[in-house]
């Protein structure tokens, strides 16, 4: 499990050791992991470490003392070390007179042959995008396809909220110090290194799952095991107007190692016909058992497609509710309100706003946890970083890593995949994080399938990959 911090909590567990240990003993400490975190970059991506070029882009405060101790350590390792400050006045003098001492060079502008740029210019305190100098600094950067190295974060980057709001560093490694920021997750920060600093942090409700704990949580079928200690989900979606929805969703629950999947509704010859394993009626009350229900994905918002969320919503199982299932519900929120029973709601932007609550903005996080605290449900609010939040409780973050998966029918699949976790007995959040997980693995694996080159994939596609995408766990 991946734990992330926020930078008041990174801040408190510095406090103790900045008092223990002698001045800039800690900045010492973090700047020797960071500048063998760049050896090993450099040499990845260079074939050495001696004879090559870094320049450092160097801000006030400690962020620009890191990078300064860095080069200087690259440079007693045969590095040629640059440096441009952009403040300086503000500049760490320690850090800038150790520097001096070693020979490093205060430079104007990135020298020619630079084959890494240090990006020392704000850490975790910074706020806004980058000022006009370093903005210069990087965009130049970024025009020579100059690698950046981030010290903790990309500079302009929000640290909470991964928020782009103007100019910004691209970067290709981030090397964080003590613990993960949740900017690590819900920006693009490159790979991402944590140096391990001697910090004593804190419990965080902030998390994300790795393929390990996928894995432990998966439902393997043993040899005791039957259908229904496997899990029986029941689909509730589809309509005349959208089969395709209840197709996917309903092949998506079998390809999760359902123990058995029922549907419900007016695509019940279409989905046969794609999932013959699957018992078909036409009612939800002529379903059969279920463990949990799937309602949503092209169910319509007739008097019929509410008469299927009220009885699935009115049982004492786990639900998961999406697309037009959000939509009816965000018109009848009654239908939700003291329900006991774990509850998933998967909305995007769009479905969201449909709950009153405004625009999901900036802060996801926060946004993912108002819809859950005002629902009492758990919410997997849909985008590149899928946020899955419990109600006051912890927050699940996804990074998909590319857009595979924004394609249509795709939420469709997710929440088959969902359904199947709750009907096992996985708790909603870890359902849904295990889930967004996979789907998201089987979006990258059907996206590489064609060949070596990847091409925009389909959810039929990250269907088909399911399986694939939980056997590579």
């Amino acid at each position: 499990m991946r734990h992330y911090y926020t930078a008041e909590q990174i801040r408190a567990a510095e406090a103790p050791l900045l008092a223990e240990l002698p001045d800039g003993a800690l900045m010492r400490r973090a700047a020797h992991g960071l500048a063998a975190v760049l050896a090993a970059e450099l040499a990845r991506r260079t074939g050495g470490v001696a004879g090559r070029r870094v320049c450092a882009v160097v801000g006030s405060g400690n962020n620009g003392g890191d990078a300064l101790w860095a080069a200087t350590l690259l440079h007693r390792r045969g590095v040629a070390a640059g440096a441009i400050l952009l403040n300086p006045a503000q500049t760490h003098p320690v850090a800038l007179a150790a520097f001096r001492r070693s020979g490093g060079r205060i430079v104007g502008a990135l020298p020619a042959g630079t084959d890494l740029i240090i990006d020392g210019v704000v850490g975790i305190s910074g706020t806004g995008p980058l000022r006009p100098a370093a903005a210069e600094v990087f965009a130049a950067a970024d025009a020579t396809g100059v690698p950046v190295a981030a010290v903790d974060i990309p500079s302009g980057i929000d640290v909470a909220t991964g928020a782009i709001t103007g100019p910004a560093v691209s970067a290709a490694l981030t090397v964080t110090f003590g613990g993960l920021k949740p900017v690590h997750a819900l920006a693009d920060c490159g790979r991402v290194e944590v140096v391990d600093i001697g910090l004593d942090l804190p419990h965080t409700d902030l998390v994300g799952v790795e393929a390990a704990d996928v894995r432990d949580r998966w439902p393997v079928p043993g040899r005791t095991d039957d259908k229904y200690t496997q899990g029986v989900v029941g689909i509730l979606a589809g309509s005349a107007a959208y089969p395709g929805a209840a197709v996917l969703c309903a092949g998506a629950a079998v390809a999760a190692t359902s123990g058995m999947v029922r549907y419900a509704g007016p695509a019940a010859a279409e989905v046969v016909a794609h999932w013959p394993e699957v018992v078909a009626a036409a009612r939800a009350a002529e379903a059969g058992r279920v463990q949990a229900w799937a309602v949503g994905p092209g169910l319509g918002t007739d008097e019929a497609a509410l008469a299927a969320l009220h009885f699935a919503l009115h049982s004492e199982l786990p639900v998961l509710v999406d697309a037009d299932g959000l939509t009816l519900l965000a018109a009848h929120p009654r239908l939700i309100a003291g329900r006991a029973a774990p509850t998933v709601l998967t909305p995007h932007a769009g479905e969201y706003e449909r709950f009153g609550l405004g625009p999901v903005g900036a802060d996801r996080v926060a946004a993912a946890r108002l819809l859950a605290n005002r629902t009492g449900a758990t919410v997997l609010l849909k985008g590149n970083v899928t946020v899955i939040a419990e109600p006051a409780g912890r927050v699940f973050l996804n990074p998909a890593g590319a857009s595979w998966a924004a394609t249509a029918g795709s939420g469709d699949v997710l929440s088959g995949v969902i359904g199947a976790l709750l009907a096992a007995g996985l708790p909603p959040a870890e359902a849904a994080a295990d889930a967004a997980f996979v789907h998201a693995r089987a979006a990258g694996i059907a996206a590489a399938d064609p060949g070596p080159r990847p091409v925009p994939t389909s959810a039929s596609g990250i269907l088909a990959h399911i399986r694939s995408a939980i056997a590579t766990l």
